[in-house]
């Protein structure tokens, strides 16, 4: 009923209009198309592609924002999504479309020249036009006029389309972003499911059990949300693929109900609520099964409910636990309070009461990231606890009975073997994680194809060199280095004779210059050395016409003659407030100034 009225409310604002195209300019990276999306419910889902094109009257538009995402909460129906593409003079004709919700089970996508690709969670991963953890499909704009994009997306579970276009470099850019984001989220919980773990073989207290399977559950759901189960875990399991999300998040609510009722202890401190704690526990271990056994729509949609339902509890439970003195109930309402707010958001955007924004889209994973944190102080703090109760109770042991003072005397030295084991492991873990961060700080400092530094150690090391010129009064010189027909070798002879060119100038730019010396690599086909203590201009010449002449050489690559060369801008530092980056524009502008001349290298002159 609630999109019925919605639709009916888009059909009466915009009724005898329809979306502008989608315009992309030259300097366009991304488009967000919610806004210029229309929209076409086939309820029955059985129009064909010359159905749906012959009824471009009744399409409607959205009423999202741009930014937003398209959501049609749990619907039956097949939907039909169409924009319009026009490209400017000069913007690039191949674009890749972006559909950020990987729990989805069908996607039709219909491209301009006619492509027609098939994808969806119930398909095996290796039917997605490229590798990616969200649905991507290349766009190949016409070369004038517009270009019509038309998409059928069916699911049974909710219906959240963000739909984005992307340039192709910028895209893989962003994804590189969000999968080391999402890296770092999971490496968390695997690391605190782990020592949670260390503390259940070490104290066998059944709350850290549940913990562990808790973590374990939320990181299946999560994996299947973000969709990197789909393409690292289960890439040929589509039919668990399609149930992972489900049965990840009902689990999830299931262990956060055993935990909760463990960590405060809801029998004795709020029996009231103890029976409401296990009666949502038992709804959400129905709700694992439920897609077995009944539609999923409906096990998603009663999974949806009961994570509303028991947020609520658990937060008046810890609020009557903290308010009686249950020793930790503070912070675990400060923990829960914040994840279940997350799993309220997600729980009523699928339910299409909320929009789809980026807060909402995400509230799962920033939630759960900041409670799995809070949740670790909270059982330091028991383990605090049990430790003052466990002193307690051998002060009241000693005081009673002076004839156990031998056992407690053993039981102490053991304890001290024990403490002393383990803080032999931790400092070896801690040498081994010592050692893991230099490697990744070695890596983070080095060019990956040629062994050079990279344009962080760059900064790094010519700032430094900078300090020390102004001190000493010294001079420096940074020769910025730019290859000749390297575009010409590499589109003509592929890029691995390109790769194998600039590994071969590297090692000639090293072999130019002195040890105490920087050569880096800026990207592409363009280098720097740092030239430092020198004596003056005229030995920075001497290296850059060395250089110069050594790249002029012919070299053979792969068994292949090829011929190169450079051109060299040289700028030099002695004193005064210049930074590294203009010092650097200084040696570019020189360097432009010698590929105009035809070659060679020139000094900048101010």
């Amino acid at each position: 009923m609630f999109r019925f009225l919605l639709l009916l409310c888009c059909w009466a604002c915009h009724v005898g209009s329809s979306p502008a195209a989608v315009r992309l300019a030259p300097g366009t990276v991304s488009h967000p198309l919610a806004a210029e999306v229309s929209v076409l419910e086939d309820p029955d889902g059985r129009l064909s592609l010359a159905e749906v094109q012959d009824r471009g009257a009744d399409f409607r538009p959205t009423s999202v924002q741009p930014d937003a995402a398209i959501n049609f909460g749990y619907s039956s129906s097949a939907w039909w999504l169409r924009f319009e593409i026009e490209a400017a003079s000069g913007a690039p004709r191949d674009w890749l479309l972006e559909v950020a919700f990987p729990t989805l089970d069908r996607i039709e996508y219909f491209g301009p020249g006619g492509e027609h690709v098939v994808t969806g969670d119930r398909l095996p991963f290796a039917a997605r036009p490229l590798v990616h953890r969200n649905f991507v499909f290349p766009v190949h704009l016409n070369e004038s006029g517009t270009s019509t994009v038309l998409l059928r997306v069916v699911s049974e579970g909710t219906l959240t389309i963000p739909l984005r276009l992307w340039q192709v470099q910028a895209f893989w850019q962003d994804s590189q972003a969000g999968y080391a984001l999402l890296s770092v989220y999971f490496g968390m919980l695997l690391a605190l499911a782990l020592y949670n773990l260390l503390l259940w073989v070490s104290l066998r207290d059944h709350t850290y059990l549940t913990y562990v399977l808790f973590a374990a559950s939320m990181a299946v759901g999560q994996l299947s949300l973000n969709g990197l189960g789909n393409e690292f875990l289960w890439p040929n399991w589509p039919e668990w693929g399609n149930l992972a999300f489900t049965v990840g998040f009902a689990a999830t609510g299931l262990f956060g109900a055993l935990f909760t009722r463990g960590f405060l202890a809801t029998r004795r401190s709020v029996p009231r609520l103890d029976g409401a704690v296990t009666g949502l526990a038992a709804l959400f271990a129905l709700c694992v099964v439920a897609p077995l056994i009944a539609p999923y729509r409906l096990a998603a949609i009663l999974t949806s409910l009961t994570g509303v339902t028991f947020s609520l509890v658990a937060v008046v439970a810890g609020l009557r636990c903290w308010r009686i003195g249950q020793p930790g109930a503070r912070t675990f309402l400060l923990a829960w309070t914040i994840l279940l707010f997350g799993v309220a958001i997600v729980g009523l955007r699928n339910l299409d009461l909320l929009p789809t924004t980026f807060v909402s889209f995400y509230a799962m994973q920033i939630g759960s990231a900041l409670e799995m944190l809070l949740l670790s102080f909270a059982l330091a703090d028991r383990i605090n606890g049990l430790r003052h109760e466990k002193d307690a109770a051998q002060g009241e042991a000693l005081a009673a009975k002076q004839q156990l003072v031998g056992a407690l005397q053993r039981s102490e030295a053991n304890l001290e073997r024990r403490v002393a084991e383990r803080t032999e492991e931790l400092e070896a873990a801690n040498a081994r994680l010592r050692e893991s961060e230099r490697q990744l700080q070695a890596l983070a400092h080095t060019d990956a194809l040629t062994g050079l530094a990279n344009r962080l150690l760059l900064d790094a090391r010519l700032l430094q060199s900078m300090q020390h010129a102004r001190r000493s009064h010294g001079l420096i010189a940074v020769l910025l280095i730019d290859l000749d027909r390297f575009k010409k070798i590499n589109d003509g002879y592929g890029h691995a004779i390109g790769d194998e060119v600039l590994r071969l100038v590297a090692e000639k730019l090293r072999v130019a210059v002195r040890e105490v010396d920087t050569v880096a690599r800026l990207g592409g086909d363009e280098f720097v050395v740092v030239l430092h203590g020198i004596g003056d201009v005229a030995d920075a010449e001497r290296v850059a016409a060395k250089i110069v002449a050594d790249l002029s050489q012919p070299m053979r690559v792969l068994g292949l003659p090829l011929e190169s060369g450079a051109c060299i801008g040289i700028a030099l530092f002695s004193s005064g407030e210049l930074t590294t980056a203009e010092l650097l524009r200084r040696a570019d502008q020189a360097m432009y100034a010698a590929k105009n001349a035809g070659g060679g290298y020139r000094v900048f002159a101010a």
